[in-house]
């Protein structure tokens, strides 16, 4: 079916969407995406968004950096790394080279050192291995209801300071020390934390969701010891298995994710092969915890 006839159907079956697992991802086709497409596509986009967490567009070879900036416009205002440089000749699109040791192999939300991180991510593979190199997500609403009751009592009490000056170390153990240098100067070239509600209702679903993540430095009112002991097993319930969706790239292919409900790894398994990856990101929203406080940046605003 083509863009202009995928518009003209109603919103709730203008998709053809294909669900790749049980809580968390689901594969659109028929769908080219570009600048052009109609608003009812858009708002239909966005709705499945919501709903799936992580959306997959296979075969995308027509998009280029121009061409994946304007479509990004689209679904919401493109903004730029608060830290690391752009590619050359575009004005958000972060590039991510695997050869040059940037690989994100740790769970995590984009950006969440800042107090309105990305709303959403879009993902476009340049250079896909021939093996390994996948992205896994994982769906922090569900994750939150998986808790017990006196464990959802308990998180929605705790706030979390979120930095991204981190242990760089053990988030990269295979990358030189040049590299790891030269990462954490640029990455940390701003120093930021923010104080989030480990629990954030979703502005669009009303969900709640688990908010944590590599870039969480402690908890709020906890010693070093216990921040760890509980952030460990409040994150084991995100990171769960049965909680994720894993991806196969193949280069041409765009992952857009609602980075407000998900968190995702990309697992260093492709040796020396080749995987770029270039990323968009949307200005977000300031968190806000079940009781309405907002988040708050205290260092680096």
């Amino acid at each position: 079916m083509s863009n202009a006839a995928l518009a003209a159907t109603p919103v709730s079956q203008a998709l053809d969407i294909h669900p790749v697992a049980g809580r968390i991802g689901a594969e659109v086709r028929g769908v080219q995406l570009s600048a052009d497409l109609e608003p009812a596509l858009i708002e239909a986009i966005q709705a499945a968004l919501v709903e799936h967490k992580v959306l997959f567009f296979r075969a995308q070879h027509h998009l280029d950096d121009q061409g994946q900036e304007a479509f990004a416009h689209l679904l919401g205002e493109p903004i730029a790394h608060p830290t690391v440089p752009v590619r050359d000749g575009t004005r958000y699109l972060l590039e991510l080279d695997g050869g040059e040791g940037r690989r994100a192999n740790s769970w995590h939300t984009d950006v969440t050192f800042v107090d309105a991180y990305p709303k959403a991510s879009i993902l476009r593979s340049v250079v896909a291995p021939v093996s390994g190199g996948d992205t896994v997500w994982a769906n922090t609403a569900t994750a939150y209801n998986d808790l017990s009751p006196a464990l959802k009592a308990l998180a929605e009490e705790l706030w979390a300071v979120h930095s991204n000056e981190y242990d760089y170390a053990g988030a990269k153990p295979n990358v030189s020390v040049e590299q790891l240098e030269n990462y954490r100067r640029v990455f940390t070239s701003t120093v930021y934390e923010t104080e989030h509600p480990v629990v954030r209702v979703h502005p669009v679903s009303g969900e709640k969701h688990l908010l944590l993540g590599h870039f969480v430095k402690r908890l709020k009112g906890y010693s070093q010891n216990d921040s760890q002991h509980l952030f460990s097993l409040l994150q084991g319930y995100v990171t769960r298995l049965e909680n994720t969706v894993r991806w196969r790239w193949q280069a041409g292919d765009v992952a857009i994710w609602d980075n407000r409900a998900t968190q995702h790894y990309a697992v260093d398994d492709y040796g020396t092969q080749g995987r770029v990856v270039r990323r968009v990101t949307l200005q977000g929203d300031v968190p806000v915890s079940v009781a309405g406080e907002r988040s708050r940046t205290v260092k680096g605003a």
